[in-house]
């Protein structure tokens, strides 16, 4: 097994899989609604906005296109290791995805408080 600083995103996402698969379904539920929240109050976080890193036309770019994925493919992701991890943690749609993993996790009451761990150690540096 590489070490985690030679994983890619991909396999991080792919490990996250196979420790919390249960996991999966409410995590891309969750992403499709932080998506939504986003597009109810667009403006609102357009005039909020102060991310030095990215603009916003690149911010929605990136929210559209984990939307896309996510309504498109959503139930297979739900059950597909490989289609998950290709699907939202590759490319540029990864710096979208990993801001809802590491916003989810730790505000959520989840059942399972170790996948609140791992998303912390796979994905927070």
């Amino acid at each position: 097994m590489k070490t985690l600083e030679m994983m890619t995103n991909v396999e991080k996402a792919g490990v996250l899989f196979d420790l919390f698969p249960a996991e999966i379904p409410e995590l891309l539920d969750a992403i499709q609604g932080m998506c939504q929240a986003v597009r109810e109050d667009e403006d609102g976080h357009r005039r909020a906005w102060n991310n030095g890193f990215l603009n916003w036309n690149l911010w929605i770019a990136l929210l559209s296109e984990a939307e896309g994925k996510i309504r498109r493919y959503k139930n297979k992701m739900a059950k597909n290791k490989r289609l998950f991890a290709d699907q939202l943690f590759d490319g540029y749609v990864v710096i979208y995805t990993v801001h809802c993993l590491t916003s989810y996790a730790p505000t959520r009451q989840l059942a399972n408080r170790k996948f609140t761990v791992a998303v912390d150690l796979l994905f927070n540096p």
